[in-house]
């Protein structure tokens, strides 16, 4: 078995890389071979390799920032998307790519099930949609993971700036009223390896949308307070307070969703695949995070 990863470098990327190799001879591209915005080296890429599946790890992430980069985010999370999945049609190949709670406005009063209708706060959320969209409209076999608040001991992620501002602040103020499941790299790329192994044993798994978070929610400031609750080293942190405030009172360009909370179900029912809870996850990023952090 052939698989392309495209995003080796990024959070889920890296976690993914070495798991993917059980399955077969992994291909990671850098930019010069791949580049979402040189969508001729896209094309290229997947016709000279011709791999089996594909898992798209990339996007553009900076949600802020896209606010000013609207191109650029539409070009790695929508247009390069389309033309991954218009390739992975003629080829017959599986696509696997990650979205984002972000295509939901947070309006509902329950986690969203992956028939809810999307409709973007931001950017980021309007291009990833726009990319989940062409995927589906494709007709190529796929699967799209939808998560939540990524984070890992590397790359630029909540956790990894609480804990550089614990070193540099006494006192912090972190929204309270958003509400989601922090849900970890390493996570993900576990689930992602499971439900290969049922296709490499012939099994049929459902071509589609799905939800794929950690179990269990909480808000920005309770994931922050269990981030310092949870140090091994608290003489490194110089921070003494944590405030809860509002969204309304944190301002930035980009618009996020209250409610981040996504229905499971799905996942668990159709492809056997449970999550394990937020704490877990932060406990095992973290007892890996120390040693890089002291150095």
């Amino acid at each position: 078995m052939k698989i392309l990863l495209i995003g080796k470098g990024g959070q889920v990327g890296r976690d993914l890389h070495p798991l993917l190799a059980q399955f077969g001879q992994v291909l990671a591209p850098n930019r010069h071979d791949f580049d979402f915005c040189r969508p001729d080296s896209v094309r290229n890429c997947v016709r000279a390799t011709r791999p089996d599946i594909i898992v798209n790890a990339a996007a553009y992430t900076a949600v802020d920032k896209a606010e000013s980069e609207p191109e650029l985010a539409r070009a790695v999370n929508a247009v390069g998307p389309g033309i991954l999945a218009a390739e992975a049609h003629e080829l017959g190949a599986l696509l696997i790519h990650y979205s984002t709670d972000y295509v939901f406005d947070g309006s509902k009063a329950t986690p969203y099930l992956e028939t809810d209708p999307g409709n973007p706060l931001n950017t980021y959320g309007k291009t990833k949609l726009e990319g989940e969209e062409a995927i589906r409209n494709s007709g190529c076999d796929h699967l799209i993971f939808r998560t939540s608040w990524v984070y890992s001991r590397q790359g630029s992620n909540f956790l990894l700036t609480m804990l550089r501002l614990g070193r540099e602040r006494e006192e912090l103020r972190i929204v309270d009223d958003q509400i989601g499941a922090p849900t970890s790299s390493g996570a993900l790329a576990r689930a992602t390896a499971k439900l290969l192994k049922t296709r490499v044993r012939g099994d049929s798994a459902n071509s589609g949308t799905y939800h794929m978070t950690a179990s269990g929610y909480v808000s920005w400031f309770g994931f922050a307070s269990a981030i310092f609750e949870s140090y091994p080293n608290p003489s490194d942190l110089c921070v003494r307070r944590i405030l809860p405030i509002q969204a309304n009172d944190y301002v930035t360009p980009a618009r996020r969703p209250l409610n981040s909370r996504l229905d499971c179900s799905k996942l668990r029912d159709v492809l056997g695949i449970s999550m394990q809870p937020w704490q877990e996850g932060l406990t095992e990023v973290m007892n890996s995070l120390v040693p890089v952090v002291i150095l």
